[in-house]
């Protein structure tokens, strides 16, 4: 369409030039007694000075020959012939032909140098917006995507970008028709455009149309280069091929190669710290389950050992209640060591996406009586106190996983308990929520350390001398948000910490009667 245009706009140009030397000729006829001949002559410069801008060198050239034409034909003795009396008319309209060359050369010049200048700034807008739109996506696809629609629509070409796959071969990744449409096309799928976008990968130099390697080729295939690496070619199959590139469209596809490599080699720095992140992350884990395992297990382990060591010898005199009390710890070694194994196991499943719920109607009274009875014989002489209202509704859950759950919210406020203290267990509702809080009077933590403990392997300063995993609460964090609830943790008045488990309760729930009354307080020991 750009190429009719130019073809029609000088036959038009020439049909003006010569309607408007036509008028103004009939125009000067009657006006010859009141004009010199010179002022006639200087009024049909303008002709030559409006085609000379606006349409350039030849029109500009074919205004002043028509104009001397005309002028010699009608104005100059004898008048109504193309002989000319005075020879000093001819070194007028020599003269007249050089201003109108220098003039329409001029223009033209002027008319170029705009032109280059409303290119180079369409360019800028679109290298600026572009790379904006790159510092926003985060995907190389995207990105490439983007780089290869602009350099179609600015080049007027196909543009075609080429990745090395994990073997490190060339493939076809994306693809944009001269009008920014995916998917035009099946150009760059062939061997020898393969090939010869394989030789501008492995020489990190431009080839094909434009540039001194194969300059012949109907493509043109400019590497995508980061500093010292390659990460991809940029081909492209121009629509209309002339004597070459511009140094506009150079500078343009230099400037979109270095954008796309720029994009590609950020997007490959960020997977590798990520992996790298990931790979050191995995490490830390490991070494901290390592080092909690080695030695969560050692002291029952010893305990276990030592038991069994002094049942089996022989020559060892054992009254019942020594014999009852080896065989307590055995037992308690073991179960310490089952509830270990159990969060790993939680934990993993958790980590994995592999723990699923079974919906139950779940009853909070028989939950904390599950929990309390699993925590009875490592509670010592701590006194527990469950506190129910006269109603407690149901909540929909798997109970195991809640019961796991309030074990180990329970078995850390015995854990950082003093020996003969009390804990408190509260239900309530609110806000469409079932509270569970557990109150103990234990060591307390510092008040940037209550949202940090739902984290793995977090062990505050205070409890460092404490054994223990660090995974309780964050697997008592992982079950209640797999429920859709929440669990948080905050200092209790005067001392230790109050831990709240909170429910999502549905609207078909039924408040269940309960044979207590509001207040009503157990012993958890009973």
């Amino acid at each position: 369409m750009q190429m009719s245009q130019a073809m029609r706009a000088p036959w038009k140009a020439y049909a003006g030039i010569t309607l408007l030397i036509a008028f103004m000729t009939i125009a000067l006829q009657p006006l010859t007694f009141a004009l010199d001949r010179v002022n006639i002559a200087l009024l049909y410069l303008f002709p030559m000075l409006v085609s000379a801008v606006w349409w350039g060198l030849r029109p500009a050239i074919y205004a002043a020959v028509l104009a001397i034409l005309a002028f010699d034909f009608f104005f100059v003795p004898p008048e109504r012939s193309f002989t000319v009396a005075d020879l000093r008319y001819l070194v007028s309209f020599a003269v007249y032909v050089a201003v109108a060359a220098l003039t329409a050369s001029l223009a033209s010049r002027l008319k170029q140098q705009l032109a280059y200048a409303k290119q180079r700034e369409a360019h800028t807008a679109a290298l600026y917006a572009l790379s904006r739109q790159m510092s926003e996506i985060a995907d190389v696809g995207a990105l490439l995507d983007s780089v290869s629609r602009e350099a179609a629509r600015s080049m007027d070409a196909e543009a075609v970008v080429y990745l090395p796959d994990e073997q490190g071969h060339l493939a076809l990744a994306h693809r944009s028709g001269a009008d920014g449409e995916r998917g035009a096309g099946d150009w760059g799928e062939g061997d020898a455009e393969k090939a010869t976008a394989r030789l501008a990968f492995d020489h990190g130099e431009a080839v094909g149309y434009g540039s001194h390697t194969l300059r012949d080729a109907p493509g043109c295939y400019l590497p995508l280069r980061a500093e010292d690496r390659v990460y991809g070619v940029l081909a492209l199959n121009p629509k209309a091929r002339r004597s070459g590139l511009t140094a506009g469209q150079l500078q343009m596809l230099e400037a979109l190669g270095g954008l796309a490599a720029g994009a590609i080699a950020r997007a490959k720095l960020a997977e590798e710290a990520k992996l790298a992140h990931l790979t050191a992350e995995s490490e830390r884990l490991r070494t901290a389950i390592l080092d909690s395992v080695s030695h969560e297990l050692r002291t029952p382990l010893a305990a276990i050992i030592g038991s069994a060591t002094v049942l089996t010898a022989d020559d060892a005199p054992f009254t019942a209640e020594d014999r009852k009390e080896l065989l307590v710890n055995i037992r308690e070694g073991a179960q310490r060591m089952n509830r270990l194994v159990r969060n790993l196991l939680s934990m993993v499943q958790l980590e994995s996406g592999m723990l699923r719920l079974r919906q139950n109607w779940c009853d909070a009274e028989d939950l904390i009586g599950v929990a309390l009875a699993q925590i009875k014989d490592f509670q010592g002489n701590r006194k527990l106190r469950v506190s129910l209202p006269g109603e407690v509704p149901f909540v929909r859950g798997d109970d195991v996983l809640l019961e796991q759950a309030l074990v180990n919210v329970l078995s850390n406020a015995v854990k950082y308990s003093p020996d003969g203290s009390e804990i408190d267990i509260a239900v309530s509702t609110g806000a469409d929520r079932l509270l569970i809080a557990v109150a103990d009077r234990g060591i307390g933590l510092a008040d940037d350390e209550y949202r940090r403990i739902f984290e793995k392997f977090y062990r505050a300063d205070a409890t460092r001398q404490i054994t223990g995993t660090g995974l309780g609460l964050a697997i008592c964090k992982g079950i209640v948000e797999l429920h859709g609830g929440t669990i948080s943790a905050r200092r209790n008045e005067p001392q230790g910490t109050v831990v709240t488990i909170a429910l999502p309760l549905s609207a078909a729930d039924e408040p269940r009667e309960q044979p207590y009354d509001h207040g009503t307080e157990r012993d958890g020991d009973e």
